[in-house]
């Protein structure tokens, strides 16, 4: 190693901190979300709620993209897609709503030698919703209407419940000075006397060479009356 390789322990920190906080790394933790069953109703809507409406689905991979640096933040949408039965009583009519959850991940270091993803939680208002169907009645798009801001209610409510699960505080936290505990067993061999035997076969024949080098050093400048 050169003069040139070596850096400060505060640069160290920031350059490990940074290639350790990595996009693939946060979405993986994001992602213990993904294939989660959602089941929504049958719940009434409308006047009397008389129509009944249900929704099937479930949350899809995330996505999302560094925003800062200081504090390393990222912006992530997590899909929601979901299937929607419209229950009119004489006939049921079905059609899409494709939710996007928008989470602001901000990535903190702890002085246990942690880094911790805080997971902001959206809003019922910043969950977008984008409805589809063919050929559905213009009572059924009021239904589906009326829909939307449950629907975004509800999503929003249920992923901050969610956030504050065991399995995701889990996947939240990064334990740096677990994994260098984990990678320094592995350091060198196994067995300690290995590590013996070596150093002492290493040693009698340098030392032999030692002494043949310097000879003279070992012979007296007078033989001994």
């Amino acid at each position: 190693m050169t003069d040139d390789d070596v850096i400060d322990y505060g640069a160290w920190g920031v350059e490990f901190f940074h290639r350790a906080v990595t996009e693939e790394r946060v979405l993986r933790g994001v992602n213990v979300l993904s294939g989660r069953r959602i089941d929504v109703g049958p719940m009434g809507v409308g006047p009397g709620r008389l129509v009944k409406v249900t929704a099937t689905g479930q949350i899809g991979t995330a996505t999302g993209h560094r925003i800062s640096d200081e504090p390393v933040a990222l912006q992530v949408t997590l899909p929601v897609p979901l299937e929607f039965t419209i229950d009119l009583g004489m006939d049921k009519q079905r059609f899409r709503a494709d939710i996007d959850v928008p989470l602001l991940i901000t990535v903190h270091a702890r002085e246990d030698l942690a880094i911790v993803l805080d997971i902001t939680p959206p809003t019922a208002s910043q969950v977008k919703v984008q409805l589809e169907g063919e050929g559905l009645r213009a009572q059924v798009l009021k239904v589906a209407a009326g829909v939307e801001g449950e629907l975004r209610r509800f999503v929003a409510k249920y992923v901050a419940k969610e956030l504050t699960k065991p399995y995701v505080k889990d996947a939240t936290l990064i334990d740096v000075s677990a994994a260098i505990e984990r990678a320094s067993r592995g350091m060198g061999p196994k067995d300690d006397r290995s590590v013996g035997d070596e150093v002492t076969q290493d040693f009698e024949p340098a030392l032999e060479d030692e002494i043949r080098e310097h000879a003279d050093l070992f012979v007296p400048e007078e033989p001994p009356a």
